[in-house]
């Protein structure tokens, strides 16, 4: 049940934010909004200036005179705005037989198109970055005091940069750097855009280390980024009747070693599991202080049934950041994930990594929502403003029925100085309307088979 509850606030919070943005975009423009919806569907209730509040659907006939119709429909799945004049999600066409009126999206200007339809993509990177600052403004940065690589997966770009297990980060570009997450800043947001120049320490040694563009954002999309000496790797859950279950692993154990290799991380868990189908492998885990000795024998497909939970227990040092630097910290934040989340949608789309561990439906999502309000109220704001990020990202794709297909569509319109024709764009809404929902489908199959 909290699952369903954390979700329903979830998306409630993240639509609003999202079509408020059109709306408001909308009303500055002058446009008429005859509909601001949170879900899909069926109108299960709502208010408008002309009836008030009502249950159930208005009638066929009903014209809100310019007043918008405010309502919650019966598909928790997001939300829309409805403007005069726009093909959009409810595919209400009857303007199209009708000359257009001053007040309709279609009469305007191409630049207060362009306005309106990513305001709410505007409102969402918003969220996010006021979500990252303020986080990071009043609450004080937990910084790992230490530079060292607990563990590099083998054959990552990373790996094939020079980097080794237990190396220590000197410096980047001629920068020192005393925490991880100076080394980490450095490292996601200026590799983004340029080759780097790294200097560790190995076994008493320097060694200077020339890292290619992109290099560690391709890491990170591949779910296996560098991470910090002291991390400790704990069971969260066993799925029963599956390899973990089977040999004796429970939740709260510890990992301490795996095929008699220390272990370092979740990555290089999921990579000794992964590089073991069918083999019985030793593995020895703590468990109440005491150590045992246990084996288990990975699935085909290279899974024992867990869920990891990573715990950094090395030197940890507080800091209070300027207001300054929460700002500037916030802009990075959004820069660095960003970067990450088009390297993975592009490795999806190449087949180097997996759809189902790259995305998830619903339910994950009502996972990852509670387990992070159960932690707390900072972590559960910091979740909803990654996923306000990633649904800024998600809705900017030039995909029909995402406001990057609008986006296009206003845009060849602009080129060609005329509209083209209402039927092709509903057409085109319909399409990527079905996709989109075989998408969510798979995605919520996916989270099923994963529960």
């Amino acid at each position: 049940m909290n699952y369903i509850i954390y979700f329903l606030i979830t998306i409630a919070i993240l639509v609003f934010v999202h079509e408020f943005g059109h709306f408001i975009a909308a009303k500055i423009s002058k446009m008429r909004v005859d509909v601001f919806a949170i879900g899909f569907g069926k109108r299960l209730f709502g208010w408008n200036k002309l009836n008030g509040f009502s249950f159930g659907d208005l009638p066929d006939d009903f014209d809100g005179q310019g007043n918008t119709d405010y309502r919650v429909c019966l598909l928790p799945f997001g939300g829309y705005v409805k403007i005069a004049g726009m093909v959009d999600e409810s595919f209400d066409v009857k303007f199209a037989d009708k000359l257009p009126e001053p007040y309709e999206f279609r009469s305007r200007p191409t630049h207060q198109k362009v306005f309106v339809i990513t305001a709410g993509v505007l409102m969402n990177l918003l969220l996010a970055y006021f979500v990252f600052a303020g986080i990071n403004y009043f609450q004080e940065k937990q910084l790992a005091k230490t530079t060292t690589i607990g563990y590099v997966a083998p054959g990552s770009p990373a790996d094939k940069a020079g980097f080794e297990n237990k190396d220590k980060i000197l410096s980047v570009d001629g920068k020192t750097v005393t925490y991880w997450e100076d080394a980490e800043t450095k490292i996601y947001i200026d590799n983004i855009v340029r080759d780097l120049t790294i200097k560790v320490d190995r076994h008493g040694k320097e060694v200077t280390l020339n890292v290619p563009r992109k290099t560690f954002s391709q890491d990170v999309s591949k779910g296996r980024p560098l991470l910090p000496d002291g991390f400790k790797v704990s069971i969260d859950s066993v799925i029963k009747g599956l390899p973990a279950q089977k040999a004796g692993i429970k939740k709260g154990d510890v990992f301490i070693s795996m095929n008699n290799e220390p272990i370092e991380s979740h990555a290089q868990t999921t990579y000794i599991i992964s590089e073991s189908k069918e083999k019985t492998i030793p593995v020895k885990v703590l468990r109440n202080q005491d150590t045992v000795q246990l084996s288990v024998t990975p699935s085909k497909d290279g899974k024992i049934g867990v869920m990891l939970n990573d715990q950094f227990t090395g030197p940890i040092e507080s800091r209070a950041m300027s207001l300054g630097e929460a700002m500037w910290t916030g802009v990075t934040d959004i820069g660095r994930i960003t970067s990450m989340t088009f390297t993975m949608f592009s490795n999806v789309i190449r087949g180097k990594v997996e759809f189902s561990s790259a995305f998830g439906g619903p339910v994950k999502i009502a996972q990852f929502a509670a387990k992070s309000a159960d932690t707390g109220l900072i972590p559960f704001i910091y979740f909803l403003g990654m996923l306000s990020l990633s649904l800024a990202i998600l809705n900017i794709l030039p995909f029909p029925v995402l406001d990057g297909g609008h986006f296009v569509i206003i845009l060849i319109e602009g080129v060609m100085r005329r509209e083209i024709p209402v039927k092709v764009k509903l057409a085109i809404q319909n399409v990527g309307f079905v996709i989109l929902l075989i998408f969510m489908a798979f995605a919520i199959y996916n989270d099923i088979l994963s529960l």
